[in-house]
């Protein structure tokens, strides 16, 4: 009875499989069709039933390499691709079309079908929507690359390099005096900032100025609103006309800053959290309202976005920002070290310097062991005060004058009113 019951739940399962197969193909079957729908029955090489069938027969060819041999599945790939190339070779001569997007994605779905019976459902049908959406999008797909300039792909090409070749295989860990130098950690900032150059490069060189810097503005504030401070203040000099535009970038996205301390908080420590949330919000609004006030006035204001003619991915600045981070993180450490642990609120101001990240999360751990909420809290605040006046001296020191008064009064407006919730509360 129980061999009959094992024999039935394998059989659903394999036939479930199938469809799976047979609907994965007909889904880019669909697509093709509709691409080819204005054409006379005999002229369109595969459409929606070829595709169908050839997700099922890719499904098939895995459930006979089972029974027969593994050498089924490859021999049916083999001659679907020897009758597909006969097919485009004749379709070619005859309409002079030489693309072969139809062959691959008829492959594809040969594949995506083995892949739907091998177990791999979930992926498959990922990948055939992918597939789908790359297919549809061939105006839009090709209107990118036509308007691409070269210095811009080259640019590209730079940043991944820098973040998925050299950044794995960095050393995550702490070298050097105090361990304080984790070169994987300083070369991710140096990634961060050569990539928030690259996404404000063309968010506003595709949506103009005023709304390319408010979603970069964004994109930073969840990562690092520091390398977008010292981004924009570069940027307010070679584009004087933008300051407003560009404080009101900065005011955004420091002011996100806290609500991510936050989320923080409410993950690991729901008491700190209670603790924490008027001081933040505090220093929230006084940086978002006038950001809001800002760029709700000089968004109509007519000025023309920056020169493109500039490397989009500036590592020069990146790489120097990188090794003040680097000196930044031996100076904490040294103060840690002579300071020990009464010299908490310093230790959070000489990590507010460089990050708020690393001393809130560790922050957030010692409550769970311990330590008081309150001395918590005003050291947290003490760590984004800080931060926040490094970012108003970059402000400051680099941008223009427009630029750096529309920032740092607000900056210190948030900076006291923080610290005067956190003393109270």
């Amino acid at each position: 009875m129980d061999e009959l019951a094992n024999q039935f739940i394998s059989t659903n399962q394999t036939a479930l499989r199938l469809i799976s197969a047979l609907l994965i193909g007909m889904l880019i079957g669909v697509e093709r069709g509709w691409e080819a729908r204005e054409k006379q029955s005999g002229q369109r090489i595969a459409g929606i039933r070829t595709h169908s069938l050839v997700g099922l027969l890719g499904g098939l060819g895995v459930l006979l390499s089972n029974l027969i041999g593994s050498w089924v599945w490859p021999a049916l790939l083999l001659a679907l691709t020897a009758v597909s190339l006969s097919a485009y070779r004749m379709h070619s001569q005859r309409t002079g079309d030489l693309s072969i997007t139809g062959l691959v994605s008829l492959l594809l779905t040969f594949c995506f079908g083995a892949m739907a019976m091998a177990g791999e459902l979930v992926l498959a049908a990922a990948a055939a929507v992918v597939t789908v959406i790359i297919l549809d999008n061939k105006r839009e797909i090709h209107g990118l690359l036509s308007k691409l300039q070269a210095h811009e792909l080259d640019a590209g090409f730079k940043l991944l390099l820098i973040s998925v070749v050299v950044l794995p295989l960095l050393p995550n860990e702490g070298m050097g005096p105090y361990q304080a130098i984790n070169p994987f950690e300083i070369w991710w900032m140096v990634v961060l900032i050569a990539s928030i150059s690259f996404v404000g490069y063309f968010a506003m060189r595709g949506w103009g100025a005023s709304k390319g810097i408010l979603f970069t503005s964004l994109f930073a504030g969840l990562s690092s609103s520091t390398a977008l401070t010292l981004q924009f203040a570069r940027q307010s000099r070679d584009a004087p006309a933008l300051s407003p535009l560009l404080a009101s970038g900065i005011l955004l996205a420091c002011g996100t800053m806290f609500p991510r301390i936050l989320v923080y908080c409410a993950l690991l420590s729901p008491a700190l959290f209670n603790s924490l949330i008027v001081p933040m919000l505090v220093m929230t609004l006084a940086l978002y309202l006038p950001a809001l006030a800002i760029w709700r006035r000089h968004r109509v204001q007519s000025v023309d976005s920056p020169e493109m003619k500039q490397n989009p991915l500036d590592l020069s600045a990146a790489v120097l920002f990188g090794l003040l981070l680097g000196g930044v993180m031996l100076l904490a450490s040294w103060m840690q070290e002579v300071m020990g642990d009464q010299g908490l609120y310093l230790l959070a101001a000489a990590s507010g310097i460089a990050d708020v990240d690393a001393i809130t999360l560790s922050l957030t751990r010692m409550t769970t062991s311990g330590l008081d909420l309150s001395t918590a809290t005003l050291a947290i605040v003490v760590a984004a005060a800080v931060n926040s006046l490094v970012k108003s001296f970059i402000a400051v020191a680099i941008g223009t004058r427009a630029l750096a008064l529309r920032v740092a009064v607000p900056m210190m407006l948030s900076l006291g009113g923080g610290l005067v919730a956190a003393l109270v509360l």
